[in-house]
Parts: C-alpha cells; sequence; structure tokens
C-alpha cells in the first residue's frame, strides 16, 4: 500500500506525479479493504455471489467434469445483508439529526442529512467512508472509489484519490487530493493526461471597479479537508462474520427447490447399466421428467422408489440460521414482537442488541460528524432520535400516571412523541398556553364580579 510519505519521496514533475497517481489505485484495487468491499456492495444489492456462483458438475467415464445442465438449480438469494444495514442505518438516522442552533443545518447545505445517511451505509459495507467538505456541503466517498494516503507516524490521512471508471472500455478518472490543493486527471488507452492543474479548494473571485477585471485568490483549510468515517473500532466490513451464514441458507433454501423441483423425492434404481456415467443418468432421469418415460437396453431394468424429503429438518435449519444471523448481526427481529402481544419491557430488551450497536456506531459517527463542523467554521454538537416500536397505550398509560411528578409541557410533548406527532409540538403547547390565560381571565373576570 502506498503512503503519505511514498508521496513525499517522489520528484516534483507532473509525469511523476501522474504515474504515483496511478500505482495509488492499483495497489488499492489489490488491497483486502477493497476486495472485501466490493462483496459486501453486491450483497447489499442482493448479488449474493456464492450462491450465484454455484455450479453442479456431472463426472463422465473419463473422469472430466461437465456442468449439470439437466437438473434444477435454483438460485435463491437472500436479503438480509440489505436488511441488517439498512435497518441499524434508519434506526439511528431515521429521524434526522438534531443540532443545537436551528441555523447550522442551513450553514451545512441542504443535503447534509442525505449525505450523512449514504456515508454511514459505506462505512458499514465498506468498513470506512470518507466525507469531502467541499466550500458549502458535503460529499461522500465509498472506499471503493477513494484510496487513501495515511501518515505512517501519526496514521492520520493527508492526502487521497478519487477515482471512478464507468466501464472498462471509458475512460479513467482521478481527483487527487492534497492539503494544498487538488489536481484532476484522466486515463485512455493507456494515455494519461492532465485535466485540471493542481488549484486551492476555496476560490475567491473580486472584480475591479474600474474594468470589471476578474481577480481570483486561492484558499485553503487549515486541515486534510477530507475526514475518514469508520463503522466501528474493528475497521472491517460489517460483511465479515455474516457471509458465510447467509450463503449457508442460500444454499439450503435454493437446494430445498430443486429437491421440489425435481421430485427427487422419486429415484431410480437401474439393473445391468454399468456403463452408464453421471451424464447418461441425468440424460435419463431428464427424459423420465420431461416425457414421463425412457428407453432403457434389453438387459437393462429400471425401477422407481420413493421417499419422504427431509422438509421438516430443512425448515428447522432454515429457522435457526435466519436466528444466528440475527443474533450475529445484532439486529431487530421484528418477527419476535409481531408474532404476539408483548409488553414494553419485552419491546425495549429485544432492542438491547440494536442499542449496543448503534452507540458504537453513534461514537464514530459524531466523531466525524464535528470534524465536518470543524472544517465548516461551525460550533455545535450533534444528537439523535432513534426509531422505536413501542407499545403505544402502555407508555402513555406509564406517563398519566407520573403525571404529578411532570410539568405539563413534558407530558404533551412526551405523549405527542409516543403518538407520532412530534413535529405538533409546538402548536399544541402553544394552544396549552392560551387556554391558561384565558381560564386566568375568566377567573379574574369571576372575582371582580363577585
Amino acid at each position: 500500500m502506498k503512503t503519505y510519505q511514498d508521496l513525499l519521496d517522489i520528484r516534483e514533475t507532473e509525469e511523476a506525479r501522474m504515474e504515483f497517481v496511478r500505482a495509488v489505485i492499483t495497489d488499492h484495487q489489490s488491497s483486502e479493504l477493497y476486495r472485501t468491499a466490493l462483496v459486501a456492495e453486491d450483497y447489499y444489492r442482493r448479488r449474493n455471489r456464492t450462491i450465484l456462483d454455484f455450479q453442479k458438475w456431472l463426472t463422465k467415464n473419463t473422469g472430466e467434469l461437465v456442468p449439470d445442465v439437466y437438473t434444477a438449480n435454483y438460485k435463491l438469494t437472500s436479503n438480509f445483508y440489505n436488511r441488517f444495514t439498512t435497518q441499524l442505518v434508519q434506526y439511528l438516522l431515521g429521524n434526522g439529526i438534531s443540532f443545537e442552533n436551528e441555523e447550522t443545518l442551513e450553514k451545512l447545505g441542504k443535503d447534509f442529512e442525505k449525505e450523512i445517511v449514504q456515508a454511514t451505509k459505506y462505512a458499514l459495507t465498506g468498513a470506512v467512508s470518507f466525507g469531502y467538505w467541499n466550500l458549502d456541503h458535503l460529499e461522500v466517498f465509498p472506499i471503493t472509489q477513494f484510496a487513501p494516503l495515511a501518515d505512517e507516524d501519526t496514521g492520520k490521512i493527508r492526502a487521497g484519490v478519487r477515482f471512478w471508471q464507468l466501464a472498462s472500455n471509458k475512460p479513467l478518472r482521478a481527483v487527487f487530493y492534497e492539503e494544498d490543493g487538488y489536481t484532476e486527471y484522466r486515463w485512455e488507452d493507456g494515455e494519461g493526461s492532465v485535466i485540471n492543474e493542481k488549484r486551492a479548494y476555496k476560490i475567491n473571485t473580486t472584480y475591479t471597479e474600474n474594468g470589471g477585471t476578474e481577480i481570483v485568490e486561492g484558499e485553503n483549510y487549515a486541515g486534510f479537508p477530507i475526514i475518514p468515517l469508520w463503522c466501528d473500532d474493528t475497521h472491517q466490513s460489517t460483511i465479515v462474520g455474516l457471509r458465510e451464514g447467509i450463503d449457508a441458507y442460500d444454499l439450503i433454501k435454493s437446494g430445498f427447490c430443486n429437491t421440489i423441483d425435481e421430485a427427487s423425492i422419486v429415484y431410480w434404481t437401474l439393473n445391468n447399466a454399468g456403463g452408464m456415467d453421471d451424464v447418461d443418468l441425468a440424460q435419463f432421469l431428464n427424459r423420465i421428467k420431461n416425457l414421463h418415460g425412457a428407453y432403457v437396453d434389453d438387459n437393462v431394468t429400471a425401477e422407481p422408489h420413493s421417499i419422504d424429503p427431509p422438509i421438516e429438518g430443512r425448515e428447522k435449519l432454515l429457522d435457526r440460521l435466519r436466528a444466528d444471523l440475527y443474533e450475529d448481526a445484532m439486529a431487530l427481529d421484528i418477527k419476535n414482537i409481531a408474532d404476539g402481544a408483548v409488553t414494553a419491557t419485552q419491546i425495549k430488551a429485544s432492542y438491547e442488541p440494536i442499542n449496543s450497536k448503534a452507540d458504537d456506531l453513534e461514537y464514530q459517527l459524531t466523531e466525524f460528524i464535528e470534524k465536518i463542523l470543524e472544517l465548516a467554521g461551525v460550533k455545535d454538537t450533534p444528537s439523535y432520535t432513534r426509531s422505536k416500536i413501542v407499545n403505544t397505550q402502555e407508555e402513555i398509560e406509564t406517563v398519566i400516571t407520573s403525571a404529578q411528578y411532570l410539568n405539563d409541557e413534558y407530558i404533551a410533548k412526551k405523549i405527542l412523541e409516543l403518538l407520532g406527532d412530534a413535529d405538533k409540538a409546538e402548536e399544541v403547547l402553544s394552544g396549552l398556553v392560551e387556554d391558561r390565560l384565558l381560564d386566568y381571565d375568566n377567573a379574574e373576570g369571576n372575582r371582580e364580579t363577585a
């Protein structure tokens, strides 16, 4: 892997820099972090590699392996990884990000919350994502599009290459980010070129009063404007440790469908057919399946036998794998809540695993946002409201029971939050104030009349 010190060692010529950038991309694409992230992205898109690449084979008498094109080969891909990733992100960020100052979100750009959600998904699938503060808004890059250059002494990222290529026959584009500016490159048919020479991150443009002559001044940030967001302290994709369970589930479920489709609850015994190999047997069964009959030699006899398919055992195994996947992913299994009436205490207990997972992610996310705020020149602290399923009636009864120890404003806000109408709190509270003033005026009027 390339580091920031490798950058310092190259010659200060554009050809050497361009060659270095290309080498950074190549080294990054061969790294384990990059390759694992590509796998995770496939599983996130429900392109589960193991099951999609699975091929059934037959053996000929010569020992040659040939693809099995005669029997069913279902490739059912589960959506576990997308579900686990989306659930965690929406649990933590589904209600948006709150700041102490109302103006903070406006200063961060209209799409800031959307970019944070995307950065978090990238971090979970790729172990890390990167946020680039581009003057007045945030841009995020996945690890599959950004190669960082870390300082060997401090571990901090001090440079990096953003790269992308729409197809193998299309140009490769790259932006080389450094502390003192960025440069844009392009490679096509093996030839590299500079699209835009190094420029500052902040460009200030002014004009003279008499002729309107443009005066451009460049300015950079105090530090490197690209911040990493790690998913947790393991610094590895969340697909690690889950892929094997997902593969097992997909393979067993697909095999279950193959069994039913092939009607393999009936098998055949061929006597005096020692010269047949796996391919011949597959062709025989294929004719039986499609034509409900097959020719055999005079001295060959075919006898059908029926057995009960292991349905119950496979169903139990699939249920066990599903439960294990939720446990390993520390995800919330809605099925456990939806299957029956549960108390608020039981619901809260079911949230403990995902709460622990979200706590770890929240720590990383808060540190990331605070560094972005520093680059943007904003002083504030983010906070989050997690999305939870609650036993609404039981929760409201608890609030009302405790009403004597709480003020009216808190009670109103809490009940509205439980009812999903938290956005109407200001309207309801202003109504309460008006009712109190009216009651006060009526009471005063009654006193004067008396």
